[in-house]
């Protein structure tokens, strides 16, 4: 093969490569960092300095004081984002609906009070295994059962409740959710609060 052929080839290689692989990567970042700099930095959520989670990824929730997110399906520990993915399970597997119908027992042990149907999203992953927000018919099923844990009133919980859930994207896109870190956090500073109002001194 001819130098005339190659040479122009190995250019073009140099350029796309040069192009594609720095050029347009870095200035993706520097815009992203511009226009959208929480986004962009993973949407951490700090708190006295320290990131303690991000938006964008669920976390594992057991404590009946808390709101418990969308189950995850990620190996080898859940909502673990370097393996994000769903578990592929088909509805007639038999894995599946047993890992369901344990999650139920789960929820209804917790709550033996609550009759109310358990909303879909609490005993299903998501495709991502990652999902940070529950529907609002999640949220309302385990308030009750967070207020009782906490001592608190149905209308303390749901007024936090009612604080932290986003709208639809756009106004159209989606359904409304909560962040299920963001109205936890917000009920350990409620709490918080009001612990240090009754220990002050009168």
């Amino acid at each position: 093969m001819s130098s005339t052929v190659i040479r122009p080839a190995l250019v073009l290689l140099a350029c796309l490569t040069v192009l594609t692989g720095f050029v347009y990567p870095l200035l993706i970042t520097v815009v992203a960092e511009i226009v959208f700099p929480q986004q962009a930095r993973g949407s951490l959520i700090v708190m006295t300095g320290k990131p303690i989670g991000s938006a964008l990824i669920g976390q594992n929730f057991s404590d009946p004081r808390y709101f418990w997110g969308r189950p995850s399906a990620t190996t080898p520990q859940p909502y673990n984002g370097v393996s994000s993915g769903a578990s592929n399970l088909g509805p007639l597997n038999p894995a599946l609906t047993d890992s369901v119908k344990t999650r139920i027992v789960a929820l209804r042990a917790l709550d033996p009070r609550n009759v109310s149907p358990i909303p879909v999203d609490l005993v299903t992953a998501s495709a991502s295994g990652l999902d940070p927000d529950i529907s609002i018919a999640a949220a309302q099923y385990q308030m009750d059962r967070v207020g009782r844990a906490r001592h608190m009133s149905v209308w303390e919980v749901q007024s936090l409740l009612s604080a932290h859930t986003h709208a639809r994207v756009l106004g159209f896109f989606g359904e409304p959710r909560v962040n299920v870190l963001e109205l936890n956090l917000a009920l350990d500073e409620r709490q918080a609060h009001r612990q240090a109002a009754l220990s002050a001194p009168q």
